[in-house]
């Protein structure tokens, strides 16, 4: 393990204006999205769509790595150059999601675990061999009326989470850490602070126990927001606030980069998040963004699967990527979208 080598990784991840592309769907979850625009999701259909996604002009300039399924991982351009090698030519990360997805959690109805750990140490290091230079975990946290999340619950995925988080630093690959607090529900924003508290607390306990090195990693935690079937969904800058407040408490000032998933929200109440903390003035972390959704959604619904329609798809992924690497200053706003 080198400390060095896993700390530049992980601050030119989240270096000036930079963020994370999450292009790691799995195939069912591709498969969902493709149906949304009548796409058949083909081993082929999947490569071409990754492939537009990485070629994009100038995306580099607001992409610091891009987490891979590993399908993707494996699979070349036309010119038969494999994704990393072309991802890392243009100076963008090349990652690998690893988690293999979240199950029912035994004895404790309605929570789920998220499983993987059983040969990830080899996995890991052929990833390595593949040109990965980062991994990423997801931990699913759902919260109910009452009782859910419990605190086993919240611990069981904190343990997870750290021993991924050690193994990935053993093989020399810069771990990201997702706890996932759910935004379903009919939660206030008021729960969703305390319960993304009380996991991020047990997640960095955890972490030191297993002597994470933090200035190695990045944190992917959810934004505080009201569950979607809350009767009050608080506003961008009470968001922001109610953010901040909570990581400001719970995360290491050690850790270089705190990279938000978009976790259901549109494309432009992510960025308008994101914008609204950084417009809050410098914070111990970089505070930026790894965004699935809100980054694809306008690229799948101008590509429609078309050749034709190519550039329309690419230029719809480098203004979102501008958008939010203006975000990342603070110097986004909503009248923006109608000019990008």
């Amino acid at each position: 393990m080198n400390l060095d080598e896993l700390k530049s990784v992980a601050r030119a991840i989240v270096a000036q204006h930079k963020g994370v592309l999450a292009a790691d769907e799995s195939s069912p979850t591709i498969k969902k999205r493709f149906d949304t625009i009548q796409v058949e999701s083909t081993e082929e259909n999947r490569r071409r769509y990754r492939e537009i996604l990485f070629t994009a002009d100038g995306i580099e300039r607001q992409i610091g790595g891009v987490i891979l399924f590993d399908e993707t991982l494996r699979q070349r351009t036309r010119d038969d150059i494999p994704f990393p090698q072309l991802l890392s030519g243009r100076g963008i990360i090349p990652g690998i999601k690893v988690d293999q997805g979240a199950k029912a959690l035994a004895l404790h109805p309605g929570e789920k675990v998220t499983e993987g750990l059983d040969g990830l140490r080899d996995r890991l290091a052929g990833y390595k061999q593949l040109g990965a230079q980062f991994a990423k975990w997801r931990a699913v946290i759902e919260i109910d009326e009452r009782d859910i999340p419990s605190p086993f619950g919240i611990r069981a995925n904190a343990h997870a989470l750290a021993r991924y988080a050690a193994l990935c630093q053993e093989a020399g690959l810069v771990p990201i850490v997702e706890p996932e607090v759910l935004m379903d529900g009919a939660h206030g924003i008021e729960r969703c602070e305390a319960v993304t508290a009380q996991a991020l607390q047990a997640v960095f306990a955890e972490l030191d126990a297993h002597g994470v090195l933090f200035e190695g990693m990045l944190l992917k935690p959810n934004m505080v927001i009201a569950g979607k079937k809350c009767p009050r969904q608080a506003g961008v800058r009470e968001v922001a606030e109610a953010t901040l407040r909570c990581l400001r408490r719970t995360v290491p000032a050690a850790v270089p980069g705190i990279v938000f998933l978009s976790g259901g929200q549109s494309a432009e109440d992510a960025t308008d998040h994101l914008n609204a903390m950084n417009a809050m003035g410098p914070q111990p972390w970089e505070v930026s963004f790894s965004y699935g959704r809100a980054l694809q959604a306008p690229v799948l619904a101008a590509w429609q699967g078309q050749e034709d329609k190519v550039a329309a798809a690419q230029t719809a992924l480098m203004n979102r990527c501008h958008l939010n690497g203006l975000a990342r200053a603070g110097k986004y706003s909503r009248s923006m979208e109608s000019t990008a």
